[in-house]
């Protein structure tokens, strides 16, 4: 079994969309979850990307970070330099893997122009979740 971890600044887009990616492609006894250093809600747009693709994340929540859960976990994944620059100090147990992939909430333009960044960074998301877990040693989740 391994926990992950995922962290952004505001816990609405990117963690969002790789908690529900590794919800879906990890082995089901994976502990997994996300959070930020603030909570701004779940995004609308990040639940319909997802939605695209046949992940359902429109029940997660945007949360704070749970220092017990952090210093817990196997891996804690950055996807935002902020995130990665305020997460709390980890035992050197807790591996770090920092994705620094642009806040699609950031994205300006018409509907179709910001769902389109949504998409890119979606993809790049599921691209690296699935390596993450690919590349998990089978040793570590006995």
């Amino acid at each position: 079994m391994a926990q992950l971890y995922f962290l952004c600044t505001g816990n609405s887009c990117r963690s969002q969309m790789a908690e529900g990616f590794a919800r879906k492609l990890a082995p089901a006894d994976w502990q997994i979850a996300s959070a930020g250093i603030e909570t701004h809600g779940l995004n609308p747009r990040a639940v319909a990307a997802m939605q695209e693709v046949g992940i359902d994340i429109s029940q997660q929540t945007s949360k704070l970070i749970d220092a017990d859960y952090l210093m817990a976990s196997d891996v804690v994944v950055t996807l935002c330099g902020d995130a990665r620059d305020r997460c709390p100090v980890t035992p050197p147990s807790v591996a770090k893997l920092h994705w620094p992939l642009p806040d699609p909430a950031q994205a300006t333009g018409d509907d179709e122009a910001i769902m389109t960044v949504f998409r890119q960074v979606r993809d790049e998301i599921e691209a690296h979740v699935r390596q993450l877990i690919t590349a998990w040693p089978e040793d570590a989740t006995d």
